[in-house]
């Protein structure tokens, strides 16, 4: 018992009048009690002191209740479904399901489950790569910032204030994002588009990123991925690309990105998401790969076929690049857009 929480009761018992029961009995479980426990050891101190308590109104709070906000999409009972008992088997109910979607190959999706699986890439968290400057930057540690610690003891009028010290400044790495969207790649490229956009438009890794679709031509779609929302940055690009589900050339559009757009491949983090089928010549594909690995600080491959059971990379693109790649990962499921962004935030 606090001296708080008595003053507080013999107050309360000065306004209500010590000779009412009732009145004193509500001010001591409203003053001295701050918990379950309190209220039955009140009774009992009251009981004692005062003596039955029978009869006497025990006031009831309201019953408690813990929410809970749920982080998963609501969704409906499919038909012959079992409905979910009680809270414990709908939490399980909907992890699973949530686990198995996450694994889904996306070109086998419904319409419904495609709208969950947009939805949750848009919760993606993607962190941008980093890279040392020259720039030295104040920090917490590291060298000595000889000129910063002299100007501060000579505004103290030249007494001691303080170490400052430095180190090598970090800034984020460009990405740079080359999407094949020709018939092959039709069941992904949406996407993949949906994954470059939600990376390009994290403000951590805003910064000189780009995108390009990969068909018969070269297209640059970063202006269009601009839009915050991504069913309009998406239909944006759609309208942008001319040759969606056609033929592709692989060689030949590498050829023309490092032509034209040489500036961003330098230092970059590429990310080449195709499933590897050339109709040109392989040998232009790996020259072109092989430059742009020799331009790029990391190439990373994303093969939708990479993470599927059998999968060997025969193709003559997939083998043409495959010693000028630094990571060749899946990208076929919401577990391995997962694991793509992980592995373009450790480049």
């Amino acid at each position: 018992m606090t001296q708080d929480r008595a003053h507080g009761f013999l107050q309360a018992t000065a306004i209500v009048g010590a000779g009412d029961p009732v009145a004193t009995y509500r001010a001591g479980r409203a003053t001295l009690c701050a918990g379950p426990d309190d209220l039955r050891r009140y009774d009992q101190v009251f009981e004692a002191w005062f003596g039955s308590t029978t009869g006497l109104p025990k006031p009831q709070g309201p019953p408690r209740t813990v929410s809970v906000l749920s982080t998963l999409p609501e969704t409906e009972p499919q038909p012959g479904e079992e409905a979910a008992e009680g809270p414990d088997e709908v939490v399980r109910a909907r992890a699973s399901d949530m686990e198995t979607l996450r694994h889904r190959d996306v070109a086998d999706l419904d319409p419904a489950e495609q709208e969950r699986v947009a939805a949750l890439i848009a919760r993606l968290r993607p962190r941008a790569p980093r890279r040392r400057t020259p720039r030295q930057d104040p920090w917490r540690r590291g060298r000595v910032d000889a000129r910063r610690t002299l100007r501060a003891s000579l505004r103290h009028l030249g007494e001691p204030a303080g170490i400052h010290y430095r180190r090598r400044g970090e800034r984020p790495r460009r990405v740079v994002w080359l999407i094949d969207v020709s018939g092959s790649m039709s069941s992904y490229a949406d996407v993949l588009l949906r994954v470059a956009h939600r990376v390009v438009s994290t403000s951590s890794t805003t910064r000189g990123g780009a995108v390009f679709t990969m068909g018969t031509r070269l297209t640059n779609v970063t202006r269009a991925l601009r839009h915050r929302d991504p069913d309009r940055a998406l239909a944006a690009a759609g309208e942008t690309v001319p040759d969606w589900s056609g033929g592709t050339r692989l060689g030949d559009n590498l050829q023309a990105f490092l032509r034209r757009h040489q500036g961003l491949a330098r230092g970059a983090v590429v990310v080449i998401a195709s499933d590897g089928w050339e109709r040109g010549d392989p040998t232009l594909l790996e020259e072109q790969t092989a430059r742009l690995h020799r331009l790029a600080h990391r190439v990373v491959w994303a093969n939708p076929h990479r993470g599927k059971v059998g999968y060997e990379p025969l193709q003559q693109g997939i083998v043409a690049v495959l010693p000028h790649v630094d990571d060749f990962v899946a990208g076929h499921s919401l577990a391995t857009y997962e694991e793509l962004v992980e592995v373009i935030a450790r480049a």
